[in-house]
């Protein structure tokens, strides 16, 4: 996963909402009025949220009729993990320069 990737993730979770809206479709999809019904927010709030959460890439939708269906891409999701993992801090490393 490139940088830019990481990135646009990263801003999409800094938000408390997305934040909450990931944890809520984790293991399952749910519907944009199911969302609404947990949030005290309008419609084109959630449709920001979710147009931020879907241009990252974590997000996937499914349009059925006139209703959007959201769901984790667990594809994207493993290789975020997999980034933020490869950060550990190696504390006995020290700068020979120091």
């Amino acid at each position: 996963m490139d940088l830019m990737k990481n990135v646009k993730i990263c801003k999409a979770l800094s938000d408390p909402t997305r934040l909450e809206i990931v944890t809520m479709i984790n293991g399952t999809e749910k519907c944009a009025c199911r969302l609404l019904e947990h949030f005290d927010i309008t419609q084109p709030t959630l449709s920001h949220h979710m147009k931020q959460l879907t241009n990252c890439g974590l997000v996937d939708v499914r349009k059925e009729g006139k209703w959007s269906y959201y769901s984790i891409n667990t594809d994207v999701l493993t290789e975020f993990k997999d980034f933020v993992n490869s950060l550990e801090s190696n504390m006995n490393d020290t700068c020979i320069e120091c």
